[in-house]
Parts: structure tokens; C-alpha cells; sequence
């Protein structure tokens, strides 16, 4: 065992530009984090860039001949799709084949929505690919004359139900966000997240989307986090980390509200939690509040909150531990629509124990981070990805 702790951070849809097949998903040019700092004439990430994170592809306002203290490189995602579940499945050892189920173009199909409201006994609204924002402001008002239940889905393999938690109690929305997974669970409507979306109507009739959310996902087959957990290795989520995996292999769940609030708890755990494992971090703002919402404003000022909050946790590292930096996909708020893009992610890796660092090239999938989590530990290797763990000097 090289080290005791090991802590991966995901900036949830962070992507360092477009990768080989991206032209086959529609997002040939796609560049989350450039687009982004050229939006800002430039952007200032002094702790990131620290690691490495000018290195491994142009961004602008970082340099990339500075000299870094860790590991940096990026990876392409080897399973077809672009979604978080797929990504971080994959990060743990998963490749996904056969994407999950889309809704998109059509909407939900009439059995299912039928079945629902037969189930939950409340009347269905919506049914078609929204913004969670845009949606709840068209059909707000109806849900609470009607207390019908908001249904809807994006160009993810999702599907939401969103409900005002003074009309829906917030027992009951996940109760049918339950119905609505097991239903789901047919092959012909298997989408890979059930998401309860609640919300609130502010004082002046603007509307709030609580920090309540709820995700139920598909359980995925054994990852490496299972493996932790069956040697007894802690396994602890911050975020949406327990939600993705479907609570399988997690020993601890640790709710957050906001990427800062996330930051904040994972460096509490840094400072007062003695493990031995795996802290597994997802930072989802970038993600739901900027990306999807093509807010490159929201986007740039949350990056640069992150390098902050980063410097502190870095500040704040044992010498045995390893810190390790990722994204799931991309979602280019520059881009067009709303949904992810297909993009190679980072991996920035770091410990105070480092006597060098060094490019570690373009890894050709992401499981290579799951797999040197597994030879750190000395455990039987996952079937994809290959360690870089010998490369950490």
C-alpha cells in the first residue's frame, strides 16, 4: 500500500476538449473548460494550474510551461455514452455497451406514463425534454391547482419528476420516484436515473429548487468500490457519489448543497477523518446550475470558487495521502442545446509525498483511475483500465 487515503474529486462535466469520436455524439469542437476561460477573456485557476492543469491542453489565461507538482494528463471515456452514470461507472471499472434508454425526441411513452399514474395516483403533466427551471415556471401553477405530478427528461437517460414540496409532501415525491424506477426497470423504458426534483415558490412567485433532490439509479454490476468494501477498506461519498452507484459499495453518504459546501466537508474528512481507502467526491453545480443551463458566467465564477476551495484541501493533505481530479464528460455551456458533450476529462494526481511530476499522456479510458485505486491497495485488478500508479514518484 502506497498510500493510506486516496481522494478523487470530480468536477462534474468539466471536459478538456474534444476526443477521437466526439463527431460521433455531435460534439466535434466541444471544449467545456476553454470555451469557458475564453468567455472570460481569460481565467485565473493558480491552484489547478499548480498540478499541471495547463499541461495538458490549451487554456486560456494558464500557462502550460510552468513548472507543477504533481501528475496531470487526460482520459477518453471507452463506453458509449455520455452520461455521469456511465462515466464514473467507468471510472470504477465498468464499461457500459449498450446505453441507456433516451426519451428525448418523444417524450415517455403512453403505457408507462399510465402505469404511473395508476401507481402514484396522481395525474402526470408535461412528458417531454425541458429545462428543470423552464419547466417548472410553464407548469408550476397547474401542479398546484391540480397537484398533478411534473414529468419530464433531458437528452440524458433520465427522468424527472418535479413537484412543490407545499403540494407534494417530500415523502410522497420519493415514494413515486420509486414506482416511477421500478417501472423503469423494463428493458424498453430502462433509463439510468430516477431524479426527484423538488422545489419551492419564493415570496414573489419566483421558483426555488431545494437542496432535496433525490436521485434512484440503476445498481451497477461490481465496481471497485465493492472490492474496497469486501477487503475492508472504507469507501465514503460526498455528494451524488452514493446516488450514481445506487448506495452499492459505499459505507458512508454525505449529503452536500452547493460545490463549496462539498469542498468544505471533504476537507473536513481530510482533516479529522482517519481512514483507510477511498474518499469518493462529486461536485455537481458545474454540471446542473451552469452547463445545462449554458451559463458561462455561473460556470467561470464556480471554477474559480473550486480552485479556492482546492488550495485549502490541498493545504490540508496528509503525506500519505493521494488527491486525484477528474470529470465524468463535458457540457460546454458555449455549446448548442443543453446536454453533455462528449469530451476527454483530466486527471490531475498529487501527493505532499511526490518527489517529481510528470505527464501522464492521454489514458484511453477512465477505469484507469479505479484501477490504480485497486494496486494501491493490493487487490485483485478490475477487467478494464490499466494503473499508473508505478508512474507516481
Amino acid at each position: 500500500m502506497k498510500y493510506k487515503r486516496i481522494f478523487i474529486v470530480v468536477m462534474d462535466s468539466v471536459g478538456i476538449g474534444t476526443c477521437p469520436d466526439s463527431k460521433n455524439f455531435g460534439d466535434d469542437g466541444a471544449y467545456t473548460i476553454q470555451h469557458i476561460a475564453l468567455w472570460g477573456h481569460g481565467i485565473n485557476l493558480p491552484t489547478l494550474e499548480s498540478l499541471g492543469y495547463g499541461k495538458i491542453a490549451r487554456i486560456y489565461g494558464l500557462k502550460e510551461d510552468n513548472e507543477s507538482i504533481g501528475y496531470y494528463g487526460k482520459m477518453q471515456e471507452l463506453s458509449r455514452g455520455k452520461d455521469t452514470m456511465t462515466g464514473h461507472w467507468e471510472m470504477m471499472g465498468i464499461e457500459t455497451i449498450t446505453p441507456f434508454k433516451t426519451f428525448t425526441e418523444t417524450g415517455f411513452p403512453k403505457e408507462l406514463i399510465d402505469e404511473l399514474e395508476e401507481k402514484t395516483g396522481r395525474k402526470v403533466i408535461g412528458n417531454y425534454a425541458a429545462s428543470g427551471t423552464e419547466i417548472i415556471e410553464k407548469l408550476g401553477e397547474e401542479q398546484r391547482k391540480t397537484g398533478a405530478l411534473i414529468v419530464y427528461t433531458s437528452a440524458d437517460p433520465v427522468l424527472q419528476i418535479a413537484a412543490d414540496e407545499n403540494v407534494i409532501p417530500l415523502s410522497e415525491l420519493y415514494k413515486d420516484c420509486k414506482i416511477a424506477r421500478e417501472i423503469t426497470m423494463k428493458e424498453e423504458w430502462k433509463v439510468g436515473r430516477i431524479i426527484a426534483r423538488p422545489y419551492i415558490v419564493n415570496p414573489d412567485g419566483s421558483y426555488h429548487r431545494t437542496t432535496n433532490r433525490h436521485d434512484y439509479a440503476v445498481t451497477p454490476p461490481h465496481t471497485t468500490l465493492n472490492t474496497l468494501q469486501e477487503n475492508g477498506y472504507k469507501v465514503i461519498s460526498v455528494g451524488k457519489i452514493s446516488d450514481i452507484f445506487n448506495a452499492s459499495g459505499a459505507d458512508e453518504g454525505n449529503h452536500i448543497d452547493s460545490n463549496h459546501d462539498g469542498m468544505l466537508k471533504t476537507t473536513e474528512i481530510v482533516k479529522h477523518n482517519d481512514f483507510n481507502g477511498l474518499c469518493f467526491v462529486n461536485l455537481v453545480d458545474f454540471d446542473a446550475l451552469y452547463g445545462h443551463r449554458r451559463d458561462p458566467k455561473g460556470y467561470y465564477d464556480s471554477m474559480v470558487e473550486f480552485d479556492q476551495d482546492l488550495k485549502v484541501l490541498i493545504e490540508n493533505l496528509k503525506e500519505d495521502d493521494l488527491l486525484m481530479i477528474t470529470a465524468d464528460h463535458g457540457n460546454d455551456p458555449t455549446w448548442h442545446g443543453t446536454d453533455h458533450t462528449r469530451e476527454y476529462v483530466p486527471i490531475l494526481a498529487y501527493s505532499k509525498s511526490m518527489k517529481s511530476s510528470a505527464s501522464l499522456g492521454i489514458r484511453s479510458t477512465f477505469a484507469d483511475l479505479g484501477q490504480t485505486v485497486i494496486d494501491n491497495f493490493n487487490l485483485k485488478k478490475q477487467e478494464i483500465g490499466e494503473s499508473f500508479l508505478k508512474d507516481l514518484k
